[in-house]
């Protein structure tokens, strides 16, 4: 006899998605299966060992204040914090903590292991089960048969996966971990598209043959910031890890250029399209072929292995050639290599094939998150699988879906470029991308974000009660200092003057003092006497909305705008053909993508100004006109 089980949500994949949406799904009450091909891949961090970064961090702060887990895993399991970008502004500043990837996997695997309604399943999910367009559950290769209300697929890079250098090929996942080779054949019979995308990871080597002493030593910040708003900063202050930052060479150029005809890449033997964004060393010499050096980033990957990551240096490379070009990097000239550099082919989805929610247009009840949607990068997943999750939950409760727009979070931006834009290559989450980054800064997410983490029921009371606390004192706290006025007598003068600050000639507000660049909050504390004790997440947040009311009011009024546009909805079932007015190319891509809202329908590649104008008037004039009424207006 097969083996046939009943659960709500069954979650296919345990990677950063697949923990996402299990947490999220088990957490809302569901009764959840998550499954994985082995489960010393839950949470794995098969490339880099670090978590944040660059527009990264403000994902992972995101998770969090919606009531996610992979900012709560990482302030447990870090070894190194960093704040980047600190000498721009704040929309840019972003977190980037280095991780000790095992016990990153373990703290994870204990949170699911340790949640009610959640059970792990190692094994090989098959073949999905649906019955006119709605899903019913998924088998196993087994023959097993699980029946779930609702389905989220985060196979990351497993499906058909194929790892590859120089001539060797071989058909494996990630770290050598069995690949998942039947599930795209059941995507394809239930009419889902899918692509071939690649992604490649660098060599690891034997710390003990390193010489740091021709590296350049990258400390961690003092005092740490945590990731999680709910962390307590003084209890994760501790000594850190130091990283190091060398350099390729003209040597290592002429190794590579000399090679490259035996690079897969450039062999023809790997089909998949890679990111733009993280290209492999024998991509960054060929393109970029005035550069002398490129940055080599030298990472621990944990307190108790001596494995470091060679940042900046993914190849695909046949393994005598990666020996050789190792070799030339100062500090690497002994490196003895632990595990080669590889590429890796996969299979995944168009994501234009998803709604907002994260789920598919065709299936009802199938959703998808993480590098199975083309995506790339742990945070990318890990974003998607929880919005996957908790619109899976919330489609069995039959509760309208969770949808975050771009004014209001990177998650906003992310997932609606996935669902609207044409994704050549895997996508990565940029700073760049994000129209109103001033207003969806890292520092700010809880205040964005919690109370959609408390109604969704993710988020505990306490918390959401804090971050409430917390506007009520930022803005009593602005309003204080707008209040306060101080004149250009010698003692003002000489507090200012400290700071290379203008003296005054008039009475000014500490308000408008706070707003010099050389000024802060702290620095004036001098001229106020009657400051109140404040937490410094509060002080924080007092002294960037004062800093930046101007540019920030101008944000506000531009999302004004942007929010009139994705009011406007378009019905599900509007009938294209029917709008005389489209150009062809307009009409064949709003009928493939099927945007909810004008806004959508305006970020669609082939969709011009003139064909928003269209829409806009066809959906106003046929809401209360005939149709050949319309087609006389817009023929006209």
């Amino acid at each position: 006899m097969k083996l046939i089980e009943e659960y709500d949500i069954a979650v296919v994949g345990a990677g950063h998605a697949g923990c996402e949406a299990a947490l999220a799904g088990a957490r809302l009450g569901l009764n959840t299966i998550m499954f994985t091909v082995s489960v010393e891949s839950i949470a794995l961090m098969p490339c880099n060992p670090n978590i944040g970064g660059t527009s990264k961090g403000h994902l992972v702060r995101e998770i969090d204040a919606l009531g996610g887990e992979m900012g709560k895993n990482i302030d447990k399991t870090f070894i190194q914090s960093k704040m980047l970008n600190k000498s721009k502004g704040p929309a840019v500043h972003s977190l980037r903590a280095q991780a000790d990837k095992q016990e990153y996997t373990r703290e994870m695997r204990r949170t699911l292991e340790n949640t009610d309604n959640l059970t792990i399943r190692q094994a090989e999910v098959s073949e999905l089960m649906a019955e006119d367009g709605v899903i019913k559950g998924v088998k196993t290769v087994s023959g097993a048969e699980y029946y779930a209300k609702a389905v989220v697929l985060c196979t990351g890079t497993y499906l058909k996966a194929r790892c590859i250098h120089g001539e060797v090929s071989y058909n494996t996942g990630p770290n050598g971990l069995m690949a998942a080779n039947h599930l795209s054949e059941s995507l394809r019979n239930f009419g889902i598209e899918l692509v071939r995308f690649k992604t490649g990871t660098p060599a690891r080597v034997d710390g003990r043959s390193i010489d740091f002493d021709r590296m350049e030593e990258q400390f961690g910040d003092t005092p740490i910031v945590p990731f999680s708003f709910s962390t307590n900063p003084d209890e994760i202050q501790k000594e850190q890890v130091s990283c190091w930052l060398t350099y390729t060479n003209e040597e290592t150029h002429r190794i590579i250029r000399e090679n490259i005809d035996r690079s897969p890449l450039y062999s023809g033997v790997i089909h998949g399209t890679g990111p733009r964004y993280c290209p492999s060393i024998e991509d960054k010499v060929m393109r970029f072929a005035d550069k002398e050096r490129h940055q080599v980033f030298i990472e621990p990957e944990g307190n108790y292995t001596h494995e470091w990551y060679l940042g900046g240096m993914s190849s695909s490379l046949p393994e005598d050639v990666q020996y050789a070009m190792y070799k030339t990097v100062p500090g690497l000239e002994n490196a003895k290599i632990v595990r080669n550099a590889y590429a890796i082919e996969y299979d995944c989805i168009n994501p234009v094939q998803l709604k907002a929610s994260l789920e598919f247009k065709a299936v009802r009840g199938l959703f998808a998150g993480g590098q199975f949607n083309g995506s790339s990068g742990y945070e990318e997943a890990a974003a998607q699988g929880l919005i996957a999750g908790i619109n899976a939950a919330r489609y069995i409760l039959q509760k309208e879906p969770f949808i975050l727009d771009r004014s209001e979070a990177y998650i906003g931006v992310l997932i609606d470029d996935l669902v609207t834009k044409e994704n050549k290559e895997p996508y990565r989450m940029m700073t760049s991308r994000a129209e109103y980054r001033l207003l969806l800064r890292q520092d700010n997410a809880d205040i964005r974000l919690s109370g959609y983490g408390y109604e969704i029921g993710l988020l505990p009371k306490e918390r959401y009660d804090y971050v409430e606390r917390k506007k009520e004192l930022i803005e009593s706290e602005i309003n204080r200092l707008k209040g306060i006025v101080v004149g250009g007598t010698d003692r003002v003068n000489a507090v200012i003057a400290k700071y290379n600050s203008t003296p005054l000639n008039n009475g000014t507000s500490l308000a408008d003092l706070i707003r010099r660049p050389e000024l802060s909050y702290e620095t004036i504390a001098e001229l106020d006497a009657d400051r109140p004790k404040l937490p410094q997440d509060v002080i924080e947040q007092v002294n960037i909305n004062i800093k930046y009311e101007g540019y920030i009011t101008r944000e506000l009024s531009q999302v004004a705008r942007f929010k009139k546009m994705e009011s406007k909805k378009i019905p599900d079932d509007l009938n294209y053909d029917s709008i005389s007015g489209l150009r062809i190319e307009a009409r064949q891509k709003l009928k493939s993508y099927a945007p909810a809202s004008i806004g959508q329908a305006s970020r669609i590649s082939g969709v011009s100004p003139a064909d928003i104008t269209v829409l806009l008037v066809y959906l106003e004039q046929y809401s209360g006109k005939s149709r050949s009424a319309f087609h006389s207006l817009t023929e006209t």
